[in-house]
């Protein structure tokens, strides 16, 4: 294996990314694009350090180390889940904000996992001749069958420890293997109260100027006591100033600046608009909900901040899809690769005609796309409960396989995760998984029909309500414990148990198998033979000039901090805490809490509060550290401007910008506002 900081020193990238462009893997990063337009080169030291600084939480957040004694940065949104299953009746720490008094008091995250970056790989040839004239079902098992070998070999005897990913980039074009150290036990150190970090709630959402103290602090743990990490990124409390170079290094969970145009039609006319009818309809379902009751609110509040930020994002994609120069500049492009291939009999023997064979996976996607989605990838039937029983079914179905003919999700190296998750702690609020199924199974029987198979075998002649009741009421499934002995029970434990959430997976689960691998055999197979062909192609032609399609894995990108011109008027790129208070308005969601009232006298009021930049973002970035040339954190994402909703798709310079929050607002607000003096020092001296 390869460690990263040697790859860092691979053959360097650059041509078709331009300007700021770029989330590139921290193998490859575009050094002579950064020397020619800042006039820096990172070296192999700055690299493996940012690189083993960094971090990202399994849940789909990013993160950093910010002090030698395992003191993790990110968002508070990041943080929502732990701070709502650590709250009760008494407390409500999503809404009132979190401090732990003394290190010795920092409460465990019942269900988080911190990754660090440890090594990458490339093991394109060893993948790529394991699936060498493989089609449909045998490719699916091939696959499954190497990343298997593959993964096993990297996680060796202490899959506890090391978490190993095969990840396709480049579509196909490209297959690395990413070495993860597993941090399971997290804790909360701090976190704001959610009108701080959520100030301006949906209305400022993915607009700025902003005032978001969107932060929070983990610690990571190991045999009980606070980890010792051999890098983090030292703190710069005074923050960046105008247009100077920062680098973001995040996790983007996922974009589609690379696939075919046929799929981005596909998203634009089926699954963008499915989702946004959903959560439209779970959104209001929610709202009714959470004002039931204080209860209810506060069960409900992290889902529907959840639901309403998704919202957002989807509802400004229909604009970016429908964009007749993305679409059109997307064609021209797909067309003139295609004229280079068909130019010469070789090279149409070499790649064929992938656009066809792309189209016929859409055709078949286009067929299977509502069933499958209601009843196997998790749009269907919700709540945590039916969750559980459906990954309890999977497993004990998938554990009596070898591990190589598995599905990805239950190979060995991952069981320990899964298990994790399956003994979790975390709170399960019985009326709020009701309400969550009811809505499930209402939604099962409108989106397939009264008729279908699938809506007779779970409803019967029930009503959704009924139904959704009796399985709730009857499961036993809340037990982390029962959950945990069905699990280590197997299929013989799975097959004789009478819970009703059980025996409600277990009815689905052919159906649902048989939709799994109708997409995987039919529609995933040929779709990335297809898109890792013309990305070969494209190869071929231009030379590997960019960077791949975000996939969760870990990115650098570089940028200035600079504002941008919104209909003819210069958007600055700072705002700071006189604006906050100018901003408030006594009401949600600009209402300050009480102690931002009180500490207004005794505040700089010039402190910058949060800034825009140039780097190129995307959902799963939340959390990244904003960095310095010298390798300090001066600040942390938490969103994107409206305009950055087509980051998906394309990146604009001119208007795309990622938003943080100032290292120096963080630290003005503890040491004034939180008076938590024992966490600043630890950001200024690195160490507890």
């Amino acid at each position: 294996m390869v460690a990263v900081a040697v790859l860092a020193c691979a053959p360097v990238m650059g041509g078709s990314a331009h300007a700021d462009e770029g989330m590139w893997t921290m193998d490859a990063l575009p050094l002579k694009q950064m020397a020619e337009r800042y006039h820096f080169t990172p070296d192999k030291a700055w690299v493996e350090r940012v690189t083993k600084a960094s971090a990202r939480l399994a849940l789909g957040c990013s993160a950093s180390f910010v002090s030698a004694d395992g003191l993790v940065m990110t968002n508070h949104h990041c943080a929502n889940e732990c701070l709502q299953q650590l709250s009760d009746k008494e407390h409500n720490y999503f809404q009132d904000g979190y401090a732990a008094k003394a290190v010795a008091e920092e409460q465990r995250c019942p269900a988080m996992e911190l990754n660090q970056l440890d090594t990458i790989t490339d093991v394109t040839e060893r993948v790529q001749n394991a699936l060498k004239g493989k089609q449909g079902e045998a490719y699916t098992k091939a696959r499954q069958a190497i990343e298997s070998s593959i993964e096993k070999e990297c996680a060796g005897a202490d899959a506890k420890t090391w978490r190993c990913d095969i990840i396709s980039l480049y579509h196909g074009g490209r297959v690395a293997l990413y070495k993860y150290r597993r941090y399971q036990d997290v804790r909360l150190v701090m976190a704001p109260d959610q009108s701080a970090a959520f100030f301006g709630g949906d209305p400022d959402n993915f607009n700025f100027p902003r005032y978001d103290l969107d932060m929070a602090f983990l610690r990571v743990y190991e045999n009980g006591k606070p980890a010792k990490v051999s890098a983090y990124l030292p703190f710069d409390g005074a923050g960046p100033k105008a247009g100077q170079l920062v680098f973001t290094s995040g996790n983007p969970g996922s974009t589609e600046r690379e696939v075919p145009l046929a799929e981005l039609e596909f998203s634009r006319n089926v699954t963008v608009p499915f989702v946004i009818d959903m959560y439209s309809a779970l959104d209001g379902v929610l709202w009714q909900y959470s004002r039931e009751s204080a209860a209810h609110h506060q069960e409900a509040q992290e889902l529907v901040f959840g639901i309403e930020n998704s919202l957002k994002v989807y509802r400004g994609r229909v604009p970016v899809l429908a964009d007749t120069k993305l679409l059109a500049a997307k064609a021209k492009s797909e067309a003139e690769l295609r004229a280079w291939i068909n130019a010469e009999e070789e090279r149409k023997k070499t790649y064929g005609d992938p656009w066809a064979k792309n189209a016929q996976a859409l055709a078949v996607k286009q067929r299977i796309f509502k069933p499958y989605v209601m009843l196997e990838a998790g749009m269907g039937l919700r709540g945590e409960l039916f969750g559980y029983a459906k990954v309890l079914v999977r497993a004990a179905s998938e554990q009596q396989k070898p591990d190589a003919e598995r599905l990805s999700a239950f190979h060995d190296a991952r069981l320990p995760a899964l298990e994790a998750e399956l003994g979790s702690t975390a709170p399960i609020y019985p009326e709020l998984e009701t309400t969550q199924l009811a809505f499930s199974l209402t939604q099962l029987r409108q989106i397939l029909g009264t008729d279908d198979a699938a809506v007779k075998l779970v409803l019967g002649k029930a009503a959704p309500d009924e139904v959704a009741e009796q399985l709730v009421k009857g499961t036993k499934l809340a037990d982390p414990k029962v959950r945990l002995a069905l699990f280590k029970g197997g299929a013989q434990a799975i097959a004789a148990s009478q819970d009703p959430m059980i025996v409600l997976a277990r009815k689905l689960e052919p159906q649902a198998r048989a939709l799994r691998k109708q997409m995987d055999d039919q529609v995933a197979a040929p779709t990335r033979q297809a898109t890792e062909a013309m990305a070969k192609a494209r190869f071929a032609r231009n030379g590997m000039a960019s960077y791949p399609d975000a996939t969760f894995t870990q990115r650098l990108s570089f940028g200035q901090v600079k504002g941008w011109n919104e209909n003819g008027a210069e958007v600055p790129p700072f705002t700071n805490f006189a604006g906050l208070y100018e901003r408030a308005t006594g009401s949600d969601p600009f209402k300050l809490s009480q102690p931002w009232l009180a500490a207004k006298p005794r505040l700089n009021l010039k402190t910058p509060f949060d800034f825009v930049s140039t780097n190129d973002i995307i959902g799963g970035n939340s959390g990244s550290p904003v960095i310095d040339a010298q390798g300090h954190a001066v600040g942390l994402i938490f969103d994107g401007n409206i305009h950055s909703l087509g980051g998906d798709f394309y990146y604009d310079e001119s208007t795309n910008r990622a938003v943080a929050v100032d290292s120096a607002a963080i630290l003005e607000a503890l040491k004034v506002v939180y008076k938590n003096q024992s966490l600043a020092d630890e950001l200024l001296k690195g160490h507890l």
